[in-house]
């Protein structure tokens, strides 16, 4: 039986390793044995990572990011944000975290993923709302005033 508490995307290595390991590829970082050392791998270890298809993935994708953009800030960010989804997740499935803690990180990774809509969005559908308020069987809202069509 699987740990439902594990992080869904855990693996062994992390894209911070992958991007070193592209870096070092590229010939814009470290020896891949200072890589290894640095990570605390095994060259056999790179060896079983390289059978993961993923793994090959995104070696080859930070690749192309290296050649086609040069290294930048925002590739070094990526690859942490990428291990920073592995701690969010095992901080909102913690019993001891707080629902609004849960709830705020919840958003922020939606924010992220790109499925909070946004304002262009909602003036850009150009279809039809509806908005249904429950409420008591008169039609009355409490608090507002209703005016008669003259």
């Amino acid at each position: 039986m699987t740990n439902m508490l594990a992080a869904p995307l855990a693996r062994p290595w992390t894209d911070r390793f992958v991007l070193d390991i592209a870096m070092s590829l590229e010939g814009t970082g470290d020896p891949a044995e200072a890589v290894l050392e640095a990570h605390r791998y095994t060259p056999d270890q790179l060896i079983e990572f390289s059978k993961d298809p993923l793994f090959a993935q995104r070696v080859e994708h930070f690749r192309t990011q290296l050649r086609e953009n040069g290294f930048t800030f925002k590739l070094k960010a990526k690859a942490q944000a990428e291990l920073l989804l592995d701690t969010s997740w095992e901080v909102i499935h913690t019993p001891d975290v707080s629902p609004a803690v849960k709830a705020d990180l919840i958003k922020w990774t939606a924010k992220m993923a790109g499925y909070e809509p946004t304002k262009e969005l909602a003036a850009d559908t150009g279809g039809v709302r509806i908005n249904i308020v429950m409420g008591d069987a008169t039609g009355v809202t409490p608090g507002i005033r209703q005016v008669e069509a003259e």
